[in-house]
């Protein structure tokens, strides 16, 4: 198969349905009254309906409850009680963040039947704007994998080519949003899981700074390196997003007291000043050849939006990428066995293979490997902020090789392998906590998206969505979409 149907790479013709919408085009909409989150919610249930048998996005669909919430927000709409820009928009959670009354799986045979009795606060904070919730979508087990194929309930399959991945472990957010089947998802990210499917579904992924989201009531896979971000079709929806998500959690003792920005206020401000550095080492070694042409492209086109734009060697951290990536290996390995050694010492059966053997490999993790990478992963979010002293931005491509497919990666001696290759370039700012968006920014010979990493200093949520809405207008590459006809 080469997509929903044979013209997969094709872009939708014909006039805009509702589907087709940005979430801030359906948000104007609905504020105005000119459409109805009813309409809005019965147009994705429609397309999840028709379209989830093939892409196997949607872990659970929760339509009635979808409904009555729609028609809430629209009895509230009507009598002028509107929330802010989520108020009556359809979106969709990653299958680990907990849903009171809603069974929460983390896509595990371990907890298909579990039900959590409380929300996340991320659910909490989106449920006080109004949103309306269409379900939870598939993930790689766990979060545990960077392709979406390993999963209680099957692969997930990239919308532009069904027989391809489309990333992980938000594959299924990712899927999901380029399909129409919602204005918008929640991922997380550990290791790139939301910013690797976004450029692998020609989306929008953003990481926020680490803290800026609380984790509270999501199921975890590494504390330290954990962050849950917005899937959307626009930056300007990932800006929307974002000020609903982010802020202060008690619960979470990773949480940033800090001001939330009005991210969209500022989105559309000038970019002429901003100085644009280009990480040559590590990130732009060993890319595919129709990658690196399009990041070539994209770097023309930052130029004429930006100030000045220098190649940096390394960051300002002292420490090469093999010294970032190893305690973050440590880390990443305690902290998930450390979360699954009672269940897998007493139901390991439960778990898929491939889980299973990447979280015992934690057990070998001794206390002080862990202490010493823990000291290093502060030491190098305290002393990463150097770089941006004399750069604004950092550019990078999200993935240095396109996905790969489905079939490819069903070999459990090479998966691990090609799932590292197609992480490489997002996984340090996992441990660097930097905020991080990948915007699309072209398209391989076989019309699969490639998406290009635009780096901020902590906190910096607000610059990077303003270079990557400028960069996202003047590229105009979010306004092809997979043909969905079929």
């Amino acid at each position: 198969m080469t997509g929903i149907d044979k013209h997969a790479a094709r872009a939708d013709t014909g006039a805009p349905q509702k589907g087709q919408l940005s979430l801030s085009e359906a948000s104007q909409l609905v504020r105005s009254k000119k459409v109805s989150p009813v309409e809005l919610t019965r147009e994705c249930l429609s397309r999840i309906e028709r379209l989830n048998p093939k892409l196997n996005a949607f872990i659970t669909v929760t339509a009635d409850s979808a409904l009555a919430e729609a028609r809430q927000a629209e009895a509230e709409i009507q009598h002028d009680h509107w929330r802010g820009p989520l108020h009556g928009i359809p979106i969709a959670l990653k299958d680990l963040i907990d849903t009171a009354g809603v069974r929460t799986t983390a896509a595990s045979g371990l907890f298909k039947d579990r039900v959590p009795t409380q929300d996340a606060e991320i659910v909490r904070r989106l449920k006080a704007a109004g949103a309306v919730f269409l379900g939870k979508l598939n993930l790689h087990e766990f979060a545990y994998g960077g392709s979406s194929v390993i999963s209680y309930f099957g692969p997930v399959h990239n919308p532009w080519n069904l027989d391809y991945s489309p990333g992980g472990s938000s594959g299924g957010s990712a899927a999901a949003v380029v399909a129409q089947l919602c204005y918008g998802a929640i991922g997380s990210d550990t290791g790139g899981s939301v910013r690797q499917p976004a450029a692998y579904c020609g989306i929008v992924g953003l990481k926020p700074t680490y803290g800026r989201v609380s984790t509270s009531g999501v199921i975890p896979l590494s504390w330290s390196l954990d962050h849950l971000g917005p899937m959307t079709r626009t930056v300007t929806d990932a800006a929307l997003m974002l000020r609903v998500i982010a802020g202060y959690d008690a619960q979470d003792t990773a949480s940033m007291d800090v001001p939330v920005p009005k991210y969209a206020a500022t989105i559309a401000a000038k970019t002429s000043s901003l100085r644009i550095g280009i990480l040559r080492a590590y990130f732009y070694e060993a890319l595919h050849p129709e990658i690196q042409a399009a990041m070539e492209a994209a770097l023309t086109v930052l130029k004429t939006l930006t100030r000045t734009q220098r190649d940096i060697g390394s960051l300002a951290t002292g420490d090469t990428y093999a010294s970032i990536m190893d305690p973050y290996v440590t880390i990443l390995r305690a902290e998930a066995y450390a979360y699954h050694k009672e269940y897998v010492s007493k139901s390991p059966e439960l778990y898929q293979t491939q889980t299973l053997k990447r979280i015992q490999a934690g057990a070998d993790i001794t206390a002080s490997a862990y202490i010493q990478a823990r000291h290093q992963l502060e030491q190098i979010r305290r002393f990463v902020a150097q770089v941006f002293e004399t750069v604004d931005l950092l550019i990078t491509p999200t993935s240095c090789v396109p996905p790969f497919a489905i079939a490819d990666l069903l070999d459990p001696t090479t998966l691990r392998d090609k799932e590292l290759l197609m992480l490489r370039n997002t996984r340090p700012f996992n441990m660097l906590g930097l905020p991080t968006v990948s915007v699309p920014c072209g398209f391989t010979r076989a019309d699969l998206p490639i998406g290009m990493q635009i780096t901020g200093p902590p906190g910096g949520e607000a610059t990077v969505l303003r270079l990557a809405y400028a960069y996202e207008q003047a590229a105009e590459w979010h306004k092809r979409k997979p043909n969905l006809s079929a």
